[in-house]
């Protein structure tokens, strides 16, 4: 059996290694909704998006962000490399407590380890500032908390509670477990409700006076959360999917490689149903959050991350049982299998696919922080294509194109980069008339450079960097390259038709 110490060392490895290897884009939250709110909380400057305006964030997360930075502020150590590796670095850490968490969960076996360690999804997502990964972290030191047996200890609820206060959706995971809990535990009925409304009440009135304290005024951000997300349903605004989604194409990308022994697992679980109940209510849990999931139109893989682990431990405990009947060179060679298989994935996508984005943000920091006063830059990608102001730490002018979904209910509504990508030359005439100072620097991708061809004559290349080998198909948006164009001299102080 291997040691508590050595298991810690393995996988702060693995999760500090991502830190330094995954250097791609994923999606706009791991940036706009946690590192741009603690750089403006700390600094005074940056961009809200309308998801906090209208208050259906928890401010707990980026304030746990905030603190390390306004630390680091204090005693002036604060450059920008270190605001954009130190909160992930602590996440990564957190990461790897709950992967020990989940180790010790199954038993300490070598295949829990295994399977965590290696998979792909969590090695690219285990250190990145997402809400939904610390969602994930919090989520199996619950578990690991859990118990199934009667008379068992209620800590767990205190977790519970903070995972709905920072996303209620986080919820899913916990009612049907919650649920068995409570009519199983065999303590009063009266007693486990009590434990269970007093520690929800004590998590959801520190959650409600953090966030009102933040916010400047009275703010439930779990109700507004469900309002606009579930009642209003604005997600669709950001694309929608088919109800089989989740079990045709986010379940198996989650999963990679390791969704047949989990398959498997499952057959194999539900023709011994008599010898499997946890494993049963644990496998009932995945099919209510992937059913409850699949009637909202929009959908992501990183909302299946907090059932990653589950489903990896019903594969973990499965090859565990397998491994002890097969022959030592099979297990080596399904080992090796599943390891190529996750590495794969992990390497392109944390190395390769949609990087541009993040690296541009280098040349841009340096050119802002040479003349932060005359730097302003105008990003002509998809919303949120990139970060803002927390990796550039330079308060300069900066505008990018809005993607707000309708809030207002406005007939005939089109947010701002819908209405650019229709005519890019006629946007830029309309935001940049010519008694209007052109900006410094454009950020676009390679492909728009022929759309706005009569605007970018007044300017330069200056830096081209990759962002992927493959354009993701039907998305006429996002090209292989970011470029940086400069205006030239001689249209600095001289005012034009656009």
């Amino acid at each position: 059996m291997m040691n508590n110490l050595l298991a810690v060392v393995i996988f702060l490895a693995i999760r500090w290694l991502s830190v330094f290897f995954v250097n791609t884009w994923f999606v706009p939250d791991e940036y706009w909704q946690s590192l741009e709110v603690a750089h403006k909380l700390v600094y005074g400057y940056g961009y809200l998006t309308w998801e906090w305006t209208h208050g259906i964030r928890s401010y707990i997360h980026p304030l746990i962000i905030a603190l390390f930075y306004k630390f680091f502020n204090l005693i002036q150590l604060d450059s920008a490399q270190l605001l954009i590796l130190l909160p992930r670095f602590l996440q990564a850490t957190l990461s790897t407590y709950s992967d020990y968490c989940f180790w010790k969960w199954c038993g300490k076996t070598k295949w829990s380890m295994f399977c965590i360690g290696s998979s792909w999804f969590w090695f690219y997502t285990g250190s990145r500032t997402l809400i939904n990964t610390l969602e994930t972290n919090l989520t199996i030191i619950a578990l690991s908390k859990f118990s199934f047996k009667e008379n068992s200890s209620l800590k767990f609820l205190w977790i519970v509670g903070l995972v709905c206060a920072l996303r209620p959706t986080g919820a899913l995971v916990w009612i049907p477990l919650c649920l068995y809990n409570i009519l199983s535990n065999g303590k009063s009925l009266k007693e486990v409700l009590t434990k269970y409304i007093l520690i929800g009440l004590a998590v959801f009135g520190a959650s409600v006076a953090i966030d009102s304290a933040a916010h400047g005024s009275l703010l439930i951000s779990q109700w507004e959360f469900l309002k606009m997300n579930v009642l209003n349903n604005v997600g669709v605004w950001y694309g929608t999917h088919p109800w089989h989604w989740y079990l045709s194409q986010g379940i198996p990308a989650i999963l990679g490689i390791q969704i047949l022994p989990f398959i498997i697992a499952v057959v194999h679980i539900l023709k011994n149903r008599r010898n499997y109940p946890e494993e049963l209510i644990l496998l009932g849990t995945v099919c209510f959050v992937t059913a409850i999931y699949s009637c909202l139109g929009h959908k992501e893989f990183r909302f299946l991350l907090p059932v990653l682990p589950i489903m990896l431990k019903i594969s973990a405990q499965y090859l565990s049982n397998w491994s002890r009947k097969a022959s030592d060179a099979i297990v080596w060679v399904v080992a090796i299998v599943i390891l190529i298989g996750n590495v794969v994935p992990a390497v392109y996508w944390g190395r390769v696919h949609q990087k541009g984005t993040l690296e541009v943000m280098q040349p841009l920091r340096d050119l802002a922080l040479k003349d932060p006063k005359d730097a302003s830059i105008l990003f002509l990608m998809p919303c949120h294509s990139t970060p803002l102001y927390s990796h550039l730490h330079v308060n300069v002018t900066a505008r990018f194109l809005t993607c707000n979904p309708n809030l207002n209910n406005v007939d005939g509504y089109v947010d701002e980069a819908d209405y650019f990508y229709k005519s890019p030359s006629t946007w830029m005439r309309n935001n940049y008339p010519p008694s209007k100072r052109l900006p410094k620097y454009i950020v676009a991708f390679d492909n728009l450079e022929t759309s706005i061809s009569d605007v970018l004559s007044r300017y330069k290349p200056i830096s081209r960097v990759q962002h992927t080998y493959g354009v993701t198909p039907g998305d006429d948006r996002v090209g292989k390259y970011v470029v940086v164009h400069e205006l030239l001299k001689s249209h600095i102080d001289n005012t034009r038709d656009v």
